[in-house]
């Protein structure tokens, strides 16, 4: 059941890295129903936007690494993070190639490097996580 959930909010996290990237408007003034800070916040930090729902998508990548049936999971912990590498920089190339088709949008490079840092930083944070309930957590002998 943890599995699906994990499953389930990856699959919306990289629907919403799609429809945010492929937005007509890239200031997101058309999104009336978000804050007005927060529309405010993007337009001024436009790269560290991309950056954001990309921290989650790594935390989500690692999360469903960790939790996947141990005779399906990879032996090599680094072979599991390159190819969790190479879904965050697939998710990211895709997102920002597909602006080439939408009126009024442009690919930015520096969003690709963004994508890839945030992806690399949650997945860092999934790790220091765990270190840190496995560091608190009450084992009754």
């Amino acid at each position: 059941m943890k599995y699906r959930i994990i499953l389930l909010s990856f699959l919306v996290c990289i629907g919403g890295i799609f429809y945010f990237s492929w937005l007509p408007d890239p200031t997101l003034e058309t999104e009336t129903y978000l804050p007005l800070w927060l529309r405010n916040w993007s337009n001024c930090y436009f790269n560290l936007r991309t950056a954001i729902p990309f921290l989650v998508l790594g935390f989500l990548l690692e999360a469903r690494g960790s939790n996947t049936n141990r005779s399906l999971r990879i032996n090599s912990d680094f072979t599991f993070r390159i190819i969790n590498s190479a879904v965050a920089i697939v998710v990211v190339c895709v997102a920002e190639g597909g602006q080439f088709f939408i009126l009024n949008r442009h690919p930015d490079f520096m969003d690709v490097v963004f994508g890839i840092l945030g992806s690399l930083s949650g997945n860092l944070l999934y790790y220091l996580t765990n270190i840190f309930l496995q560091l608190f957590s009450t084992k009754d002998a």
